[in-house]
C-alpha cells in the first residue's frame, strides 16, 4: 500500500493546482512502484475517499495502469467544492470541466468502482448525477445500504481488501447488502 503525498501538499514543493497536475503526481508514483521488485506492475489497485475519490476517477480517465480503482464517495463536477480544493477560478467553466470526473467517464478504459454510502447526500449529488449521465459500462455505481459518506469507508475497505486477495472483484449491490 502506498499513500503519495502530491504536489503543495504535506509541505512539498510545488501549488496546489486541485484535481489536475496532481494526476501526473499519483500516475508518478504509480511508475515508482511498478519499478519496486515486491511489486507486481499487473496488480496494482488506486483508491481514494471524497476529494481522493475525485482524483482517482480522473485518473482512471486518464490512464489505464490499474487493475481497477475505487472511489468512494466523489464529487461529479469541481464547482461542488464551492472553490475549495479546485484552486482555478470557479467561474471559468473549461478550469472546472478539466477537474469534473463526469466530463470525463467515457474515457474510463479500466473496471471502476464508485460507492457511497445510502445515508450520505453526497449519493444523490453526484454519483446518481454520474450514473445517470454514465455510458461507460467500465464504471459501476454502487449505493452502500446503512451506511454515510465516512462509516462506509471501513467495511467497504475490508470488502475490496478480500476480494483482492481472493483475486475476485465482485462489488455489486448484492455484495455490499448488509455490511456493518
Amino acid at each position: 500500500m502506498m499513500f503519495p503525498s502530491l504536489r503543495g501538499g504535506n509541505d512539498n514543493p510545488g501549488q496546489r493546482e486541485g484535481f489536475l497536475g496532481e494526476v501526473d503526481d499519483i500516475l508518478a508514483a504509480t511508475d515508482y512502484l511498478a519499478k519496486l521488485p515486491y511489486v507486481d506492475p499487473d496488480q496494482i489497485y488506486l483508491g481514494g475517499h471524497s476529494t481522493g475519490a475525485t482524483m482517482v476517477m480522473l485518473v482512471a480517465a486518464s490512464s489505464d495502469r490499474f487493475r481497477a480503482v475505487f472511489s468512494l464517495g466523489p464529487a461529479a463536477v469541481g464547482w461542488q467544492y464551492g472553490g475549495k480544493y479546485i484552486y482555478c477560478d470557479p467561474k471559468d467553466e473549461k478550469e472546472v470541466e478539466l477537474r469534473s470526473p463526469m466530463e470525463w467517464l467515457h474515457c474510463v478504459k479500466i473496471p471502476t468502482y464508485v460507492l457511497e454510502g445510502s445515508e450520505s447526500e453526497n449519493w444523490e449529488g453526484a454519483a446518481v448525477v454520474m450514473s445517470n449521465n454514465n455510458y461507460n459500462p467500465q464504471i459501476r455505481f454502487i449505493q452502500v445500504p446503512g451506511h454515510d459518506h465516512f462509516s462506509v469507508i471501513s467495511p467497504i475497505t475490508e470488502l475490496i481488501a478480500a476480494q483482492i486477495i481472493n483475486k475476485k472483484i465482485d462489488l455489486t449491490p448484492e455484495t455490499v447488502q448488509g455490511l456493518k
